[in-house]
């Protein structure tokens, strides 16, 4: 059988004192998402994003 915390890294389940539960449950919740793959920055991934068509330009009826 697997434990709860298998997954997680062992400095992240380390207690810190003073730590209410639900402080330490944000805390883990911020290490997770920085620790999650982050889009490319810069260059021509950037310039592919700001090239995107604009929320209200399919409806020019809309801009007035």
């Amino acid at each position: 059988m697997s434990d709860l915390h298998d997954d997680t890294p062992a400095d992240a389940a380390a207690e810190v004192p003073g730590e209410t539960p639900l402080q330490r449950a944000l805390r883990l919740k911020k290490e997770a998402l920085d620790a999650r793959p982050k889009p490319p920055r810069g260059g021509r991934f950037q310039r592919e994003q700001a090239a995107r068509i604009k929320t209200g330009a399919a409806r020019p009826w809309m801009s007035k």
